[in-house]
This record gives structure tokens, sequence and C-alpha cells, in this order.
């Protein structure tokens, strides 16, 4: 059984963003012509002047623009905010897709049950959870090393088991998310020295909440991806560790988990 639903966005309890308004604007921006992408989507002309009117009306911002004059008599496109909504708009159909693949997975039609529906909404304790990008598996006898790309140009390796990527139905290109937990990152202030660990991430000190006996770092390693690692207040004395100083974090491959 396949579970589908139609994904629509609201403002002040009005449709504003549904799946065809986000036809009829993506053929607006391909055709420069309200009449031509009323033909695409299909929908009459009105109903489409209609859809963008309403869009407008509801948005702060103009969403769709027309244009007079010119070598081709003027037109209607797109304004940036409007680009940017069908942007947004595709990012949150992509995960309400993966969302309703994963219900569907755990629906048994036979009992009319959910299994496992908990672990939908669960919330992971791990400290550091960062998104990216699958670059790269490499399949062994028994685990695989799954290579992630940052946002921050690094790439961090997990070495989980072959079941885990096809039970998590790992390919390239998949936007997954980097668990591992601060206590686990090991800090060091030799930014050149050389270990076994496959994970080195070098970054600045964003911040320091010392305790009496264990303090959190924060690390700022580049375009937003921070992160967080727990020892001992002893070590950042030992270590002359301020805000600001440069630092690698280390992390084992086996201590990185992969959710998607």
């Amino acid at each position: 059984m396949e579970i589908s639903s139609n994904l629509t966005l609201e403002i002040f309890n009005q449709p504003f963003l549904l799946e065809k308004r986000i036809d009829l604007l993506i053929a607006v921006k391909r055709t420069g012509s309200i009449s031509k992408a009323a033909i695409e989507v299909p929908m009459s002309y009105k109903a489409a002047w209609e859809a963008i009117e309403a869009m407008n009306n509801l948005s702060t911002t103009p969403i769709v623009q027309r244009e007079t004059g010119g070598v081709g008599g003027g037109g209607t496109k797109l304004t940036p905010y409007g680009e940017n909504l069908i942007n947004t708009y595709e990012i949150l159909r992509s995960e309400q897709k993966k969302f309703l693949e994963n219900l569907s997975q755990r629906t048994d039609i036979n009992t009319g049950t959910l299994k496992d529906i908990r672990r939908l909404s669960m919330q992971i304790s791990a400290r550091n959870q960062i998104s990216g990008i699958v670059e790269l598996i490499t399949n062994g006898t028994v685990n695989a090393e799954v290579y992630i790309k940052l946002k921050s140009g690094y790439t961090i390796v997990s070495v989980i088991t072959n079941t885990a990527v096809s039970n998590l139905n790992l390919k390239l290109g998949d936007e997954v998310v980097a668990i591992f937990k601060s206590n686990t990152v090991l800090i060091t202030t030799d930014i050149s020295l050389n270990i076994s660990a496959r994970n080195k991430l070098q970054g600045k000190v964003d911040s320091i909440n010392k305790g009496e006996i264990n303090s959190e770092l924060i690390i700022d390693i580049g375009n937003g991806d921070k992160v967080a690692s727990i020892i001992t207040s002893n070590s950042i004395d030992n270590l002359k560790i301020k805000e600001g100083a440069q630092v690698s974090a280390i992390i084992k491959a086996s201590d990185v988990m992969i959710g998607k």
C-alpha cells in the first residue's frame, strides 16, 4: 500500500502554495506568459490568473510581475521571491515524499496497523547532527564506509554495516545526517597531528561552556557547520584553549551514525 498526500502551505488559514500553483509558477518562469503557462499545467487562463492574483494578495512580497513594452510586447515573470518560493516548496515536497515512503513501509495493510510508528518522531540525544550529501559508498565483507560531504567542505566518514546501508537505502547524492555524541569528539591544538582516526575537522573555538569537571566546546568548522565536544575542564586548561583558538576535532568513523 502506498500513502500519498498533496502538500499545501497556508497563510492566514487560506491556501497559499498548492502543487498546481507551483506547477503554474514553474510554467510561467519557463514561458514568460500566463496564457502559455495555463495551457501547460493545464488550467483555464481565468483560473491561472486568479491563482496568481490570490498568491500575490496573500504574500507581503510580489511573486509574479507583469512587464510591458519591449521587443516581445512585454510578458510575465517571477520575482526573485517567487523563484525562491519554488525552491523552498520543492525541498518541502521532497521531504514530505521521504516521510510518506517511510510511513508506507511501516504500514501493514493486512492488519491495518502501523509498525513502530513512534520511531518516525523519535528525538535523538546525540549533540552533533550535521547534514551532508553522500558522495561515496565503499562496501566491505561486513561493513561499509560512507563518505558524507558537509556544507563546510569537509568530508566525514562513517563506518556502518552493509545491512544498515541497505535498510537506509543509501545512494550517492542522498542527503543524510551525520550523528555522533559530543563525548566521542577528541580535541587537539596540534593542527598537524597525524592520527589513525578517519575524521579530523579543523575549526575555530566558537564558545566554551566551562563546568567544574567537564566543559563543552563548540567548534565552528565553516559555513554554518559546528561541532560540539565534551572534554574535561583540566584538558582545556592544559591545552590553553580559549575562544577563537584554532583546534582540530577528531572523530572515529565507527562513532559516526547516519540518519536519513
